[in-house]
């Protein structure tokens, strides 16, 4: 999706849930028997289902000739950069077993202290195995540095200079660096991006800070959260980090809402562990809207943080408004007669795809939601991330009634926990719908 968007290639896109979430369609079966993604139907062709061989395709099919950009170098009028492509595909691979055996096996105590070229890049220890560092965590952390020297040889923040664009190495590789910044900050206490933590990976934050100034990456780009659900269906369970244990229960708090800030009003304007403003945080037409403009480096940081907040409310009142009947019946799954449905299980923990509504509390929940968008919207009654005042606090509670104010709660939580980014919002407008609903849970539960 990444080369297609920075090729602008014009295509047909229809999505297909992963097995872990849900049966595949029939008519996607029919066509992909082994039920593999993703997939390339091409008109005389068939279908393509390898991702690197399809990305390879799209490029070679979109010449510039014809107006596209390059994704690989030519194998024969750039050899070197051709070759240093094809190792960087080798790098990529060896990242991802080192990140497997690191993520995905128990870490074991016995690799020794912190010393050699390794002494600064895992500072702030604390606990029973403080210096302690794992083989594991040694391999995994060695092949980040070697994928930091990669990149500090270019003359731009990406993996290959032949043009001054983003190119097909720096999307597989995307994809993957993603998962592990989630998935090491959430299971082994680990904050990638952090200059003060990692110096030694600073021309990796600086590529990851690069890809986030243009508007399609963000578009795709997940929240930690929605990683750290998505990947253990996908890959099997993490092993529990050894060497910051006080790290590890910091971030799970923070990344699950639980930390009394990441998810609670008033919220904070940036995320203390996912960056938001490095690059458009929303929609351009929404910031547009909102007369929010870029920084002269494509950066939002100087925006204003009470525009702001109140342009991430808007957005999620309007996905919220926009589809409101529907968000009401799904969130009415999370009912005390919803989860006594029948139902069939899929591996991800939080894939209910069969659940059916409990009706008893359709109405309630869709009433309390509506109150919820009000206040999300109307930034008259409080600027910025301030609290609701307390008409929408009345409001609420004169709206539940009382016998059916535990069956709302749950099915607020419901939604709350299975809002994804980016499929339902961007993150800075997610947080904002997130931390509304544990408004709502608050106020009903006092």
């Amino acid at each position: 999706m990444l080369l297609i968007e920075e090729k602008k290639i014009p295509i047909h896109i229809e999505l297909v849930n992963m097995r872990s979430y849900g049966d595949k369609p029939d008519a996607f079966m029919r066509k992909v028997p082994g039920g593999l993604l993703p997939a390339l139907e091409v008109e005389g062709r068939g279908v393509i289902t390898e991702s690197a061989v399809i990305m390879q395709l799209l490029d070679e099919w979109h010449d510039p000739s014809e107006g596209y950009k390059r994704m690989v170098p030519s194998q024969k009028s750039e050899p070197q950069q051709f070759q240093q492509y094809q190792s960087l595909m080798r790098l990529e691979r060896e990242l991802f077993g080192w990140w497997c055996t690191f993520m995905f096996r128990t870490e074991s105590g016995g690799g020794g202290g912190l010393g050699g070229a390794l002494s600064g890049i895992l500072g702030g220890t604390s606990g029973p195995n403080s210096g302690i560092m794992s083989p594991q965590m040694k391999g995994f952390v060695e092949c980040l540095q070697d994928v930091n020297a990669a990149l500090k040889k270019t003359k731009g923040p990406y993996f290959l200079d032949f043009v001054d664009h983003p190119t097909m190495i720096d999307f597989v590789f995307a994809s993957h660096v993603e998962r592990m910044l989630a998935s090491c900050a959430y299971w082994k206490g680990m904050d990638l991006r952090s200059p003060k933590q990692y110096p030694q990976l600073k021309a990796l934050q600086d590529w990851m800070s690069a890809l986030e100034t243009t508007e399609y990456y963000l578009a795709f780009k997940s929240d930690y959260y929605t990683h750290i659900k998505d990947i253990p269906p996908q890959y099997g369970p993490s092993s529990e980090g050894i060497s910051f244990p006080d790290r590890i229960a910091e971030y799970q708090a923070m990344i699950l809402g639980r930390d009394g800030k990441s998810w609670t009003l008033p919220l904070e304007h940036e995320d203390a562990l996912q960056p938001l403003y490095r690059g458009p945080p929303l929609p351009l037409a929404v910031l547009e809207a909102s007369q929010i403009t870029a920084d002269a480096d494509g950066t939002y940081a100087s925006a204003d943080p009470k525009s702001m907040a109140v342009a991430c409310r808007q957005m999620a009142s309007w996905k919220l408004a926009g589809n409101g009947p529907n968000i009401s019946k799904f969130s009415s799954r999370g009912g005390p007669k919803g989860a006594k449905n029948p139902r069939k299980a899929f591996g991800a923990e939080l894939a209910d795809p069969y659940a059916e509504s409990d009706a008893s509390v359709v109405n309630a929940v869709d009433a309390a939601l509506r109150i919820t968008g009000l206040a999300l919207q109307d930034i008259d009654d409080h600027q910025g991330s301030a609290v609701p005042s307390e008409k929408y606090t009345a409001l609420l509670r004169d709206a539940i009634p009382k016998q059916d104010i535990g069956g709302v709660i749950s099915s607020l939580a419901y939604l709350r926990d299975r809002i994804g980014v980016p499929r339902d919002l961007p993150l800075a407008s997610a947080r904002y719908l997130r931390a509304y609903l544990n408004w709502a849970i608050g106020t009903l539960q006092q």
